[in-house]
């Protein structure tokens, strides 16, 4: 029956609203190929319905199931969009191996001009009163206080201040940081929060 790999689809992107999941590469072609199908049995169809009207019927239920797959494919990929633009916020710029390894060479490229787009939008952000730029991503949630103590998860080495000290980052080291510096450490969980 038309339109049963697209509601698959659908139902396997809804069943994890808040994880993104491996692109479905193989349903996504296989949907294509139907849509392809229906259209050239369309084309042959309206060709002969001008002779005989008793194929228009036929003709406007595949039609109407071209665009249902359509309009589905396009909520799938949309709703992946989101969850991408989502990571961005969540991760910075560069993506966790595990969580690369789920994306399609196209939503790959999207992830990275979306985030080129969103740091030179950050760079001109204060440019006319004197700031080099303001990162939009760092603070997500307003801080609770402005130092926390923090666990290095793994070796990271150096990492400057923006009063110029240098903390030397060693696994299992505790350190007492602002919290502006390491919220990005944190996301990328090379520092944990400890409560």
């Amino acid at each position: 029956m038309f339109g049963e790999k697209v509601i698959e689809l659908i139902k396997e992107a809804e069943r994890n609203r808040d994880t993104i999941d491996q692109y479905n590469d193989e349903k996504v072609r296989q949907i294509i190929e139907e849509m392809h199908v229906l259209f050239k049995m369309n084309m042959a169809d309206a060709n002969a319905t001008s002779e005989n009207k008793s194929l228009w019927t036929t003709v406007q239920v595949r039609h109407s199931a071209l665009e249902r797959n359509k309009r589905c494919l396009l909520a799938y990929l949309y709703n992946r969009m989101n969850k991408i633009r989502t990571l961005r916020w969540e991760f910075g710029s560069v993506l966790p191996s595990d969580v690369r390894e789920l994306l399609s060479d196209s939503e790959y490229t999207w992830f990275s001009k979306y985030s080129t787009n969103l740091a030179t939008y950050m760079r001109s952000l204060g440019q006319d009163i004197g700031y080099s730029g303001i990162d939009l991503t760092e603070n997500l949630r307003p801080p609770k206080s402005l130092y926390i103590e923090v666990l290095c998860m793994s070796d990271y080495g150096k990492l400057e201040l923006e009063d110029g000290d240098v903390i030397l980052l060693k696994k299992n080291s505790r350190h007492f940081l602002p919290t502006s510096e390491c919220q990005t450490l944190i996301r990328q969980g090379i520092l944990k929060q400890i409560t």
